[in-house]
């Protein structure tokens, strides 16, 4: 048998290696067929260099973004047979309990790997929480990449060093936005990232040339700075191994990000019910012919493979055995882990301080990041242009200089990267607090927004990603136009898992962005442009412990005629389209959209029998719509007038000041309508 000292152990790789394989068969043949397992995706022809990969990532704090390819990464980084059937077969006791597709993987590390005492290896990585999206699992590796830097260096935790993170995927998902946002990131910042590509040159049935120019993403990337590139053959027991260790020593060593560019045959189609037609028989023959299990056997002649297939075959039999037996998810488990378990509260938080000078919104949030980033030295504050600029809004002004480039800085032009990155950093145990410059620059971080956001339910609360986006809105003081003035929270409510402050005023500023920075869940955190510098949203500070709970509107006027809910800039001039009808008039002041005070709401419409709601956004589909729909489910009774709405038109904000005038709820506008409901 061929034996080097650097070698891996063949044996414990030929094992896994047909592991891998007979699930894959065991699936192809039986279970999927039988509807046992919905979705079937076959690792054949990519198991040999996933193991050995995942053979060398012994250091405790390694970690590893996957795809749905990647079961034999995963058996060989711990996953159990067991488990890798109950995941397929969404069983009570698998990986995600159900929730996630069979295929779609996360592991937390396993120091100690089950299985015979001799074919352990020495563990140690953790699988980041795989995302269904093409592409979606680069800049989270990016992020984790990122902390290990910071761990190590900011924070002077020596155990970090040598670590470094890994992200699989095939050749199509070079395409996807991800991939090149992670490439810069990692390029630009010389973090210990390796990109780990299986190129199979199919993307379900999409050739590679239709992915990168030429069919050859190596070749085409020779002139990136500071990439070490290494090409191999992935299949090929004597060119993989040497490859990849040779590719995990150059990241371990702090040189930089590696690219690993290995081919291998995909011997199945993309899932169990693509028959390949688009590949001719010559090519469905020499994908056979580079199969890694028949070129391992013959580099292992002298190992037993006969009694080794037994014995697998038998140990996946028997997993499968026990595994039917287990039960479905419990049903009502169904809305467990969304978000972080409500914790009893010691008492109420302090009530805020209300003298002293009257500061800024602006000045509100910079204060309270620098109170908190002094308290807590895992927060991180980055984005586009926060750190020697201070932001584009003044919101992290002289930050870089009291905190230092590592805490405090700039990033690409991507937010798919900042936040992807800002994913993989919470992963590894930081608070990322990214910033978007303006609402709708999000949108190309949506994929990222709506993965981080499930990461808590989709894997049955074994992973969680607390941050605190900040993002600018809304029309400014002077000036509006289509795409800095957006407002849109109401696809945020509609963005499972997020958390959602959108302040009035700097108090409350301080007290929601202090709650956020401190929680367990990801956070977006709205600033309404029109009130950052503005003397109505001026508060005094309210304290450097002053933190205020999600959910709990604030009642700016009492009264018992007709309740306004609002929220944002609109807060502003619905109290002062109230004054002529003090007394009469209960004004609600959400603060938060997600979640939102519904007792209280329902608490005054009751009281009063009529409500206007008052909001920037478009009107249909907004937010106000389902605070409608609740009012109108469990308070119908109650009402004396029809449910009023006031928003912007379904249309965007203009440039041209008369058009956003027009297209805003005014403050005489909102007046009339107040009078014409309480005189209904």
């Amino acid at each position: 048998m061929p034996k080097k000292s650097s070698s891996p152990n063949w044996t414990q790789v030929a094992r896994l290696l047909l592991t891998s394989r007979l699930l894959d068969e065991l699936e192809e043949r039986e279970l999927a067929p039988a509807g046992k397992v919905p979705y079937q995706f076959s690792a054949k022809g990519h198991e040999l260099s996933q193991i050995l990969l995942a053979l060398q990532l012994t250091h405790p704090h390694d970690a590893a973004t996957v795809y749905y390819r990647s079961r034999p990464f995963m058996l060989a980084a711990g996953l159990t047979v067991k488990e890798a059937i109950a995941a397929g077969m969404a069983k009570s006791g698998s990986p995600s309990e159900g929730r996630d597709v069979g295929v779609v993987f996360s592991m937390r590390s396993k120091p100690n790997p089950p299985g015979p005492p001799s074919l352990k290896g020495k563990g140690g990585v953790s699988v980041l929480p795989s995302s269904g999206d093409v592409g979606a699992q680069y800049t989270p590796a990016a992020g984790w990449a990122q902390a290990v830097q910071y761990h190590r260096d900011a924070m002077g935790e020596k155990e970090w060093d040598k670590a470094i993170a890994v992200a699989h995927g095939g050749e199509g998902s070079i395409a996807a936005n991800g991939f090149w946002a992670a490439l810069n990131i990692a390029s630009t910042r010389k973090i210990p990232m390796l990109f780990f590509i299986e190129d199979n040159a199919f993307a379900i049935s999409v050739r590679s040339h239709l992915q990168t120019p030429g069919a050859d993403l190596s070749s085409n990337l020779r002139g990136f700075k500071h990439l070490c590139i290494i090409d191999g053959d992935g299949a090929d027991p004597e060119d993989a191994p040497q490859k990849i260790a040779e590719a995990v020593a150059h990241v371990r060593a702090g040189k930089g990000p590696c690219l690993l560019h290995l081919r291998v045959p995909r011997i199945m189609g993309h899932t169990f019910i693509d028959d390949q037609s688009y590949k001719t028989e010559n090519e469905k023959r020499n994908e056979a012919k580079r199969d890694p299990l028949t070129r391992l056997q013959k580099f292992l002649p002298d190992l037993d493979w006969t009694s080794l297939e037994r014995d697998v075959a038998a140990e996946v039999r028997a997993a499968l055995d026990e595994v039917a037996s287990w039960p479905d998810p419990e049903p009502r488990s169904v809305t467990d882990n969304l978000f972080a378990a409500v914790v009893g509260a010691d008492g109420r938080p302090p009530l805020p301080e209300t003298s002293g000078t009257r500061i800024n919104l602006i000045d509100a949030v910079r204060r309270t990041l620098e109170a908190e980033m002094t308290r807590d030295p895992r927060l991180v504050v980055f984005g586009e242009d926060v750190g020697a600029k201070g932001g584009v809004h003044g919101a992290t002004a002289h930050m870089q200089e009291k905190f230092g480039d590592a805490r405090v800085f700039d990033t690409s032009l991507s937010e798919e990267g900042i936040i992807g990155s800002a994913v993989g950093m919470s992963l590894a145990g930081l608070r990322p607090v990214p910033e978007i410059q303006f609402r709708k620059y999000a949108d190309p971080a949506t994929e990222q927004i709506n993965d981080a956001g499930t990461i808590r339910w989709r894997t049955a609360g074994k992973f969680c990603a607390p941050m605190v986006v900040r993002i600018p809105v809304g029309f400014g003081k002077k000036i509006g136009d289509p795409w800095h003035s957006v407002t849109g929270e109401a696809i945020y409510a509609h963005t499972l898992g997020w958390r959602l402050a959108f302040p009035s005023n700097a108090a409350d500023a301080v007290g929601l962005l202090r709650e956020a920075l401190r929680g367990e869940d990801p956070t977006i955190f709205f600033e309404h442009r029109a009130l950052l510098d503005t003397a109505i949203a001026r508060r005094p500070y309210p304290g450097d412990e002053y933190v205020l709970r999600f959910g709990e509107a604030a009642t700016l006027a009492e009264g018992d005629a007709l309740t306004v809910v609002t929220w944002g800039a609109m807060t502003h001039r619905v109290a002062e389209a109230a004054q002529t009808s003090a007394g009469r008039v209960e004004i609600l002041d959400l603060r938060t959209i997600v979640p939102w005070d519904k007792s209280r709401v329902l608490e005054s419409v009751r009281k009063t029998g009529k409500c206007l709601i008052v909001h920037e956004d478009a009107l249909t589909g907004g937010f106000g719509a389902e605070i409608a729909a609740v009012i109108a489910e469990e308070a119908f009774t109650d009402l004396d007038a029809p449910l009023a709405r006031m928003a912007v038109p379904d249309v965007p904000i203009p440039y041209n000041m008369g058009l956003m005038n027009a297209a805003l709820p005014q403050v005489a506008d909102i007046e009339r309508k107040i009078q014409s409901l309480l005189a209904f």
